[in-house]
């Protein structure tokens, strides 16, 4: 009786008969070999190696299917990982970007290493034939290739090696993959990469967590390190750029905290911070909700003080409309197109002050050390006016908490109403006013950028459930009226 590698051998040397591969022109089958021979470096699991023979035979979900039934359930997942869905009309060329793009979010998305596995040997065998016809015919190669930028294809490679790399960069696979690459598109990743590199690794098992956030989790590791761990989505070139929006950030006159090391922590990236017997306020204010007020006027403070400074264009900061606009279109645009112009009229009614924006500005952002506070997440800065920051914490304490109080009482660690009791507090010491008529009219401009954000995280799901559709209905309800009754977002 065969076992499985020999019928997924025979089985792909049916399918890809008569096949030759574009490069060299030899028979396609050579190729499916070649990534399994590269996977039997990395792994003896007898699925990824399958999967491996049979990547390229999946062009219909009917053969996906048909290789569920064959070779079993994984087999078909991971050959579905790297199969790209393209409709048969659609130009090649000008689908790429788009193609490479989708593929990419479900290698960054995967949890399975033989995702990683399968990725890594697909394309090194493709960089290795990339780099010998380089070898042969320098810069003319590109235009033989359907995509024939060679800043594109340096792009995907790059993103796929910056994807793998924490779980696979002990391989000889990696180490020759970012070889291909540096050679093909010189100093793209640091030549120590294609060699061994061990990372620090750390557990944080039994540590106390500090925080939770979109980027990842914040655990203090012991009386003097406070250890930020990324989401399995997070490359080493994303901790690196946070570590240097922090550095950045420093020097503008932000009170933060640097990271002094990159570590491993299981299969994802963690930051290292000396931050000695500190606590977020988050955690300050769900152990003395008393003291909500005082803990309110040192965020609204710091506010200020990241406020206060003015950036120039060349600084690179990217302008918040650009977030804005996107949730427009990606919530509300899907629903009326009238009401989209609109909000985004009154987006365009903010001044572009190059005021300097944190972009992620909450309690569980900001430690507290001898009385002063050092914020982190430095990755989504930004320029704008600061109604959109002050917008953002709204969402975050109150409108979060609107359809299910726990949302917030998990994200923060304490109750709905403490963390409305914190806004409020927080609202009338940044503004420096208790005139009802202006703390209203700044709620409302306030709630009608949270509608929109809110729109657009719903509509960021895969399917709508009926409470999803009365989620949207709710506030595309309030987005409207107070479209049609403000005349500007500014204060």
């Amino acid at each position: 009786m065969m076992n499985k590698l020999e019928e997924a051998i025979i089985y792909a040397t049916v399918m890809h008969q008569g096949k030759v591969h574009r490069f060299g022109h030899i028979p396609y089958i050579l190729h499916t070999m070649e990534v399994a021979q590269v996977l039997s470096t990395m792994t003896d699991d007898e699925d990824i190696i399958t999967a491996g023979i049979l990547h390229d035979v999946a062009e219909t979900d009917s053969i996906l299917t048909e290789i569920e039934k064959r070779f079993g359930e994984r087999v078909a997942g991971l050959v579905g990982s790297v199969s790209e869905r393209r409709k048969p009309d659609e130009d090649r060329e000008a689908t790429w970007k788009r193609r490479k793009e989708e593929a990419l979010l479900v290698l960054r998305n995967s949890r399975d290493i033989g995702v990683k596995m399968l990725w890594l040997a697909d394309k090194l065998t493709y960089i290795r034939l990339l780099s010998g016809s380089y070898s042969e015919k320098g810069e003319a190669m590109w235009r033989d290739l359907t995509q024939k930028d060679p800043a594109m294809h340096c792009w995907y490679y790059k993103s796929v090696g910056e994807t793998v790399e924490l779980s696979l960069n002990k391989t000889g696979a990696f180490k020759e993959f970012i070889k291909h690459i540096n050679f093909i598109w010189p100093g793209t990743f640091d030549r120590e990469k294609a060699r061994y590199k061990k990372y620090r690794e750390v557990s944080v098992e039994g540590c106390k967590q500090l925080g939770h956030g979109a980027k990842g989790d914040v655990y203090r590791y012991d009386d003097e390190l406070v250890i930020k761990v990324y989401n399995d989505n997070n490359t080493y070139r994303d901790v690196e750029k946070e570590i240097a929006q922090s550095r950045r950030a420093f020097v503008l006159g932000i009170p933060t905290a640097i990271s002094f090391g990159i570590v491993s922590v299981g299969a994802r990236y963690g930051a290292m911070y000396e931050l000695l017997d500190s606590a977020t306020i988050s955690a300050y204010i769900a152990g003395n909700p008393g003291q909500v007020k005082y803990y309110a006027k040192v965020m609204a403070d710091l506010a200020h003080t990241i406020h206060g400074i003015t950036v120039a264009e060349e600084d690179g900061f990217p302008p918040v409309s650009g977030r804005l606009s996107r949730y427009v279109t990606g919530g509300i645009g899907k629903e009326d197109a009238a009401l989209a112009e609109r909000c985004l009229k009154l987006i365009g009614t903010l001044p572009d002050t190059k005021t300097l924006l944190h972009g992620d500005f909450h309690t569980g952002n900001v430690f507290l050390q001898n009385g002063e506070p050092l914020l982190i997440d430095m990755d989504r800065l930004s320029t704008g006016h600061p109604m959109v920051e002050i917008s953002d914490l709204y969402y975050y304490y109150v409108v979060l908490g609107e359809n299910d109080p726990s949302v917030i009482e998990n994200f923060m660690g304490f109750s709905y109403e403490t963390s409305m009791r914190f806004f409020d507090c927080f609202l009338r010491c940044y503004l420096d006013t208790e005139d009802e008529y202006v703390l209203r009219d700044v709620t409302d401009k306030m709630s009608l950028l949270c509608a929109i954000r809110m729109i657009n995280k719903v509509h960021k799901k895969d399917k709508l459930s009926q409470k999803d559709r009365e989620i949207i209905g709710l506030y595309m309800e309030k987005a409207a009226d107070l479209a049609g009754r403000l005349d500007t977002l500014a204060y």
